[in-house]
């Protein structure tokens, strides 16, 4: 239960004391300062609390996001204040200092929660102002300011406000015009259901799941049933995002579900695929997991370019310029919106191909569009890179260095590196991971070609160790090192031309493209990289790379593909295990992914 203080005489007539009982507040009334300290000194310290001013006047929803927001430790809107815990200290010292200067004397006639979000703010606690946009809240100091107040609450529906607000403000062409419409009544029927972002966000994991064992029957029953089950996902998908924006129901565990569970939906359902295409007699496994590398690249390129550009200082570029200026022209909005592919049109492709096509075709499409995708966003990153003027800064040196997921043997060959440091360490990471590539391609299975190539990718891999990475194009290190190792293992498993070796190389990459993912989010919440111990058993992308080629060039084909599982379910325990512990504890991050359509 959160409690609510109203300072000041109530006013008559006024909805504002039911008003927060209906958004859970137990409402007690404090007609001078020293009253409102005594009252909340008998609040437990572990409860929500507000000041609000009795003669406030507003929208429900208003109050709903100024007071209930649980991502935030204070936040405020005209007339009205909250805290949770965390911040109960800067509040109680406000309040005790409104009572000495007041004497005792009654509030009714002025604006308590002002000084109370001034005082905070001044003692250095954020406070959170949302916007409110066409909502009312207000503190009318006459009848006719109260009156005026009221007509202006009565004009504008704030359930409409409501659910238009529950909607990402950025959004794909697929997803705004054709699932949003209708998904943000969904949400509200969950809402009104008791239902919660978290259970919303497992159905559709689950959904997918169901999905994706559709498409594994290899029947054009089961590939239909598989496109439909796959397009309701994606619906309940957008649902839990906006029943958590609709009801304020934030938290770092749905945070985290929410993020993880889109890729793991998506490489199940190339699984799934998969599988049915080989009860078919067509064997597409290089072909699943070449799109589940390159979507996996994909995303590294946006989080390390965004990591490194973030809060650069200086940040210009007559290329951002440009793009922003498309920006501000409707239909070229939604024209990059689009050929991005983002999770709505990939998606939307995906459900339609497996429908009607075969999982051949739809593969063969989405390698394509995201090889298009990849190239077109790339390309234009390193343009505005090249001709941007940014200094970059330690934090963002040090999220690149976290991303690069370097294991014990580059940390080792960086002590006897740093004076040979490049000042290009993503030339040296394309040129290191094209060398490992292609001496597993250009040579025989069981070679030890590959492993020549190894040796000199784990010798070149300190590079990205050597020197803070705040070059220009240093953000493309990390993808550049993700391409080399998936890379590997997609065709040292494709040599060995062995029945299971290709799926069993799917399981490891999974496993490995996880914990980069996971990477990423802790990065994103200000928590660091994994713990180091993490990183060193599971050997670092340079010790895992090694790894793979030697046991390529020691073992048959079959033991290969039994080696490539066994790697795979001991890296997916570890990182599983440390990613839950970590995730579920107190201190892990909330982590949302607003704006984001990929």
């Amino acid at each position: 239960m959160s409690t609510a203080i109203l300072t000041g005489q109530p006013v008559p007539g006024s909805s504002l004391e039911g008003d927060l009982r209906s958004l859970g507040f137990d409402v007690r009334l404090a007609s001078d300062a020293g009253e409102a300290e005594s009252l909340l000194a008998a609040v437990p310290a572990d409860q929500r609390v507000a000041v609000v001013d009795a003669r406030f006047v507003g929208h429900t929803h208003a109050l709903r996001l100024g007071l209930t927001d649980p991502r935030f430790a204070a936040s405020a809107l005209p007339g009205a204040i909250s805290v949770q815990p965390e911040a109960r200290r800067a509040l109680t010292r406000a309040v005790a200092r409104e009572s000495s200067a007041s004497g005792g004397l009654a509030v009714a006639t002025d604006n308590l929660a002002a000084r109370l979000t001034a005082a905070l703010d001044a003692d250095g606690v954020a406070v959170h102002q949302p916007e409110l946009g066409t909502l009312v809240a207000a503190v009318p100091s006459d009848p006719q300011e109260r009156n005026e107040a009221r007509q202006a609450v009565s004009a504008v529906d704030d359930e409409a406000v409501r659910l238009r607000s529950a909607v990402k403000a950025r959004d794909g062409f697929f997803t705004t015009y054709c699932i949003s419409p209708y998904s943000r009544y969904i949400a509200r029927w969950c809402a009104r259901r008791g239902l919660t972002p978290n259970q919303v966000t497992t159905a559709s994991l689950l959904t997918a799941l169901i999905a994706a064992g559709c498409a594994a029957t290899g029947t054009r029953v089961g590939f239909v049933a598989a496109g439909l089950l796959l397009l309701f996902s994606f619906v309940l998908d957008c649902t839990d995002g906006q029943l958590a924006r609709y009801s304020l129901q934030y938290s770092t565990l749905g945070a985290w579900l929410d993020a993880t569970f889109d890729r793991a939906k998506e490489y199940a359902y190339y699984a799934g695929l998969a599988l049915g295409a080989a009860r078919g007699g067509d064997d597409v496994w290089a072909l699943a997991l070449g799109a589940m590398i390159l979507q996996t690249c994909r995303h590294v390129v946006d989080f390390s370019f965004n990591e490194a550009n973030h809060d650069a200082t200086a940040n210009t570029s007559p290329t951002a310029a440009l793009s922003d200026k498309l920006d501000s022209v409707g239909w070229t909005v939604w024209v990059r919106r689009m050929i991005v592919l983002p999770i709505g049109e990939r998606w939307a492709m995906i459900a339609v191909l497996t429908a009607l096509t075969t999982p051949r075709i739809t593969f063969y499409a989405l390698l394509i569009g995201c090889a298009f995708a990849a190239t077109y966003t790339t390309a234009g990153r390193v343009l505005r890179s090249l001709t941007r003027k940014a200094r970059r800064t330690d934090r963002a040196a040090t999220a690149l260095a976290d991303l690069t997921d370097s294991g014990p043997l580059a940390e080792f060959l960086t002590r006897f590196t740093r004076s040979f440091a490049s000042r290009g360490p993503a030339y040296v990471a394309f040129a290191a991971g094209a060398l490992v590539v292609l001496g597993a391609a250009l040579a025989p299975y069981g070679s030890w070609w590959p492993v020549l190539g190894a040796v000199i990718y784990v010798l070149l891999s300190p590079v990205a160790l050597a020197r803070p990475l705040k070059g220009a194009l240093d953000w493309l290190v990390p993808p550049f090192f993700r391409a080399a190792e998936y890379g590997t293992v997609l065709v040292l498993a494709a040599k060995a031309d062995v029945n299971g070796a290709l799926p069993a190389a799917f399981g490891l990459v999974a496993a490995v493209a996880y914990h980069h993912y996971d990477t990423v989010y802790r990065i994103r919440g200000n928590a660091g990289a994994p713990p180091h111990w993490l990183v060193r058993a599971i050997g670092g992308h340079e010790g895992r790379t090694m790894l793979v080629t030697v046991l390529a060039a020691l073992l048959t084909a079959t033991q290969f593909k039994v080696a490539l599982t066994v790697l795979a379910v001991a890296v997916a325990l570890l990182v599983l295990v440390e990613s839950i512990r970590f995730w579920v504890s107190s201190g892990a991050p909330a982590v949302h992914d607003e704006g984001e359509p990929a």
